[in-house]
């Protein structure tokens, strides 16, 4: 969940699953986490459907070796968990000797954090396992600050021992606590001096609920809070690996004991099949990559034609986009949403204007403002924005409504675009805009599909490199419990990210359960490839 952290109705699980850790040395030499499942008690159900929305809310806000393995020193695997598909984690230790915990791997962030024996407040910090600097003998402060001050007439040095504070934001709430120094433990290898927070306050829902204790972040440098070098860039500075490559392969099966794997130096070539597509990372901070044509069935949308910015992120349990495309993947795949009544009306007094609009060729991201629901600033429709006099002393806007009437314009836009150039009539092209805006995803939870149609439901495909991944419908479609009791979800999410950073889509875990994913540091690029 990359905090930023990187955001939340729901699932409802009739069972889950608890893995217990046990360590085994594979014939390769390298070190393997084997995990073992364990039935959970059925009581925890409403837990679990707390979690999952929380998890996938705090995901989503976070944005405002080549070769074969290689010698055991050289290629680290941490085994990964699988929680119905929803969170993948694995154990790590933190100090000497180490002290375990289990964490999310995520992309989509930088830093490591881990609970507290000073989190005294926050419950959850009661549910999962706490760190004790004062039972490892490797634990350094991470002094905050010296400076001289004055009492009376004497200058006195204080110094503040508690150790640099940190925050950092969800979308439901935040982690906070203070940086320490500490050696991680990683499968088999051992980070020293590693800078990490502490946290001795966890608000939110996710972190009392959730089955893992604190979060490992693999993004870049860049987005670290406090400037904190990531564990990742440690291992590399350290020599603790030989190739700056590490790989993730996550198991979509949750009745397997098997959650995935983490190879950290390389890949392992019996977890996928063929050659690896590779993309340059076009901006670091996030692993993120230009991005093409979304196509549904056999029908390019043209949402991403000229080009959309994508993020691999294995802290986001769905696969997140641009509502306007997102609405039309779910209505073809008959997923359930909610009316947008500004949608709605956009489409009533506006549609067969801009029919017109688009049918004499005008730049279809200069329609809305041309006839008054945005502005243009020149490359795109951006709010009016208007801020009314009565609320201009109170420094409030009155421009949500304008804000939700431009949107909805730039969707109708796209929807009657994309009707159009199939040769649709006129009629066609109205209605189909009206379902669209009955359908709109629901910011506050997942889109239900009927179990019983997802064998008929289209494949979706996303352009990286100049090729096309696929996904089947059993593939972006989440199943959760059996027989009449089993509720079926989209596995598609809306996002909106405004330019210049966005339209951008997050890939994750429903795109990297079907792809495995390399993250090269060295040549800076994201690799796919399907996964074995």
């Amino acid at each position: 969940m990359g905090v930023n952290l990187k955001a939340i109705g729901g699932f409802v699980l009739l069972s889950f699953l608890l893995f217990a850790v046990v360590l085994s040395e594979s014939n390769d030499g390298l070190l393997r986490i084997g995990l073992k499942k364990v039935k959970f008690d059925k009581n925890n159900r409403i837990a679990a459907r707390l979690d999952s929305q929380e998890a996938l809310r705090a995901s989503i806000r976070k944005y405002n070796l080549l070769g074969n393995l290689g010698e055991s020193e050289d290629t680290d695997i941490v085994a990964l968990k699988n929680y119905f598909d929803a969170q993948y984690y694995g154990e790590i230790g933190v100090g000497t000797p180490p002290q375990k915990f289990t964490v999310i791997f995520d992309t989509g962030s930088s830093n490591l954090w881990v609970p507290s024996t000073k989190c005294y407040l926050s419950v959850a910090c009661y549910f999962h396992s706490k760190y004790n600097s004062g039972k490892s003998s490797s634990y350094k402060k991470n002094v905050l600050s010296r400076m001289f001050r004055s009492v009376g007439n004497m200058e006195m040095l204080h110094v503040n021992y508690l150790g640099k504070s940190a925050e950092i934001q969800y979308g439901s709430g935040s982690i906070s606590g203070f940086f320490s120094i500490d050696a991680v433990e990683v499968g088999n290898l051992v980070v020293k001096d590693q800078e990490f927070i502490e946290a001795t306050k966890e608000p939110s829902i996710t972190f009392l609920v959730g089955k893992f204790d604190g979060i490992l972040g693999l993004g870049f440098k860049e987005i670290a809070v406090g400037g904190a070098v990531p564990v990742w860039d440690n291992m590399i500075k350290q020599g603790l690996i030989k190739e700056p490559v590490f790989s993730f392969w996550l198991n979509r099966n949750a009745d397997d004991e098997e959650g995935g794997e983490i190879v950290f130096g390389g890949m392992d070539p019996n977890h996928y099949k063929g050659k690896h597509t590779y993309v340059p990372v076009t901006q670091k901070g996030y692993w993120q990559f230009d991005m093409g044509d979304v196509i549904v069935g056999d029908k390019s949308t043209g949402y991403c034609a000229g080009g959309c910015a994508a993020i691999a992120d294995s802290g986001t349990s769905l696969l997140a986009g641009p509502t306007a495309i997102i609405t039309m993947i779910n209505h073809a795949i008959g997923a359930s949403g909610v009316v947008s009544q500004q949608c709605k009306a956009v489409v009533s007094q506006y549609g067969e204007v801009i029919m017109d609009l688009l049918l004499s060729e005008v730049q279809p991201k200069k329609i809305c403002s041309q006839i008054g629901l945005c502005t243009f600033d020149g490359t795109r429709g951006i709010s009016m924005g208007i801020q009314s006099v009565v609320d201009k002393g109170n420094d409030k806007s009155s421009g949500v409504l304008g804000d939700a009437t431009c949107s909805a314009c730039e969707m109708a836009v796209f929807w009657m675009r994309s009707q159009l150039q199939q040769n649709q009539t006129q009629d066609r092209v109205l209605d189909y805009a009206n379902q669209l805006c009955e359908r709109v995803p629901n910011p506050t939870g997942q889109s239900a599909v009927d179990c019983g149609s997802v064998l008929s439901m289209p494949t979706i495909a996303f352009t990286i490199g100049g090729k096309e991944f696929e996904l089947a419908p059993e593939e972006y479609i989440l199943k959760v419990g059996q027989g009449s009791a089993a509720q079926c979800i989209s596995g598609f999410t809306a996002l909106d990210i405004p330019p210049p950073r966005g339209p951008l889509w997050i890939l994750g875990d429903v795109f990297m359960g079907r792809y495995h994913t390399v993250f090269d540091s060295g040549k800076l690029r994201v690799g796919f490839a399907e996964a074995a």
